[in-house]
């Protein structure tokens, strides 16, 4: 069933249909709880499982999303010798300059508000890309599956390694698969081109030599994690009390790890960023980055209730000012995290991270389904299970494509992020009660 769905899902399916999207989806997630409650022991069984349903997707284009049009663009762009960060599309096509191949096709795919704008994606993502024109450089479909396949290649590092955390942390190996084969990944990811699966091999394969105390190995995956999206900078201060509170070594030796964690990952992160550098990447880089918080909505939820607030009493949007305010009230709970939460354990720092990121999608101005990569991968290893809420019901904002154009259903949004932060709540309090009854036990 699960096969005939997915083959549903990627070959006879269009964004627009949301009823069948919904079935589709919703039956995807029945069958897979029911695939890992049955089979908990055989890893292998379900392991051999997430990869067929991923060589499903692998011979067709995506069919929710058209950001990977701009992914082979850039490709192209850097194997014809061009710095993808310096050039707009738009222009190119407007002046008849392109240098690639299928120029016109990728222009059109990926729209003209991607066209419009450079690209943000970092240098490791861009390598990714690049590989993807090297052997395919003039058609879209090959160009596709070769990006796929690394994609799939990620995901069983990510059970190799995840597996293997797993077993180091006393936790069941089979948590693994509510990552693997939960569909929202599959579809998303695999199916759908986000690089996200490839920044979570990281994440994960980092967070390993944690556990195995090589912290310099760790800092190394952590700033490739970074150069494929940059969503681990966010994760930066919370190791904070990891490596300060460790038992067993001195206070100097303490610091010194902890800031050789972080120049490591500072290093490691410039070197891949230095063959792009220039004063006009750093100004597009910027700029562009500053779209996400200033200009761009998207499937938010605090920021819609202020945003209501803001025409109520003002009368317009309020974006512009809010998207300014909003990432300085993230690095306020991010630094409450590292300085008032206790992570001198890799559970509790996994726990921080998770926390610490999930108040910063609560509070973001644009939350696309794929973002909830990072959190799932980490909800793995705690015992926190609203991320499996919401990589289910994040489905919902797929309602803003349901007519022709694109246009919100505040309804579905507000059901949406109900049900995930009643969730949220109530485990944060439930994990509360927990410790307190610990500690009064002891």
């Amino acid at each position: 069933m699960s096969i005939l769905f997915y083959g549903l899902f990627a070959y006879n399916l269009e964004r627009t249909d949301i009823p069948k999207l919904l079935i589709l989806w919703s039956g995807l997630f029945i069958f897979a709880y029911q695939l890992v409650e049955k089979r908990p022991h055989n890893t292998l069984l379900l392991g051999l499982i997430t990869l067929s349903f991923r060589l499903l997707f692998l011979p067709i284009l995506p069919n929710l999303s058209q950001d990977f049009y701009r992914f082979i663009w850039d490709g192209r762009m850097l194997i014809a010798g061009y710095n993808p960060y310096l050039y707009l599309p738009e222009s190119l096509i407007a002046n008849n300059t392109a240098p690639i191949a299928e120029a016109q096709e990728l222009y059109q795919g990926m729209g003209a508000l991607n066209g419009s704008h450079y690209t943000n994606y970092p240098p490791i993502s861009q390598f990714c890309y690049a590989i993807a024109a090297l052997f395919a450089g003039k058609n879209i479909l090959g160009s596709v599956i070769i990006m796929r396949t690394l994609l799939i290649l990620a995901d069983v590092g990510i059970f190799v390694y995840g597996k293997k955390l797993l077993k180091a942390l006393g936790l069941p190996e089979s948590r693994i698969f509510w990552y693997l084969l939960n569909p929202f990944i599959i579809i998303e990811l695999t199916g759908n081109l986000h690089f996200e699966g490839l920044m979570v091999f990281f994440i994960v394969w980092s967070l390993y030599f944690l556990q195995k105390k090589l912290w310099y190995r760790a800092a190394i995956c952590l700033a490739f994690g970074v150069s494929v999206k940059l969503i681990p900078l966010l994760f930066l201060p919370l190791f904070y009390q990891y490596f300060i509170k460790e038992e067993k070594t001195t206070l100097l030796i303490r610091w010194i790890k902890l800031i050789g964690f972080y120049m490591s990952v500072c290093v490691v992160t410039l070197l891949l960023f230095s063959p792009f550098i220039t004063s006009e990447f750093l100004h597009n880089f910027s700029k562009t980055i500053g779209l996400w918080f200033q200009n761009f909505e998207f499937n938010a939820s605090i920021y819609y209730i202020i945003r209501w607030i803001g025409y109520q009493t003002v009368g317009w949007n309020v974006i512009g000012t809010v998207g300014k305010i909003l990432p300085i009230i993230t690095i306020g709970i991010l630094l409450g995290l590292t300085f008032f939460r206790k992570s001198q354990t890799l559970p509790r720092l996994i726990s921080t991270m998770l926390l610490g990121i999930s108040c910063y999608y609560f509070l973001s101005t644009t939350v696309h389904p794929w973002y909830l990569a990072v959190p799932l991968i980490l909800s793995v290893f705690t015992r926190y299970k609203f991320v499996l809420l919401w990589s289910l019901v994040i489905i919902l904002s797929y309602t803003a494509y349901e007519h022709i154009g694109f246009k919100e259903n505040l309804w579905m949004v507000g059901l949406e992020y109900l049900l995930v932060i009643s969730c949220f709540i109530y485990e944060c309090f439930q994990k509360k009660n927990a410790d307190t009854k610990h500690i009064l036990i002891n």
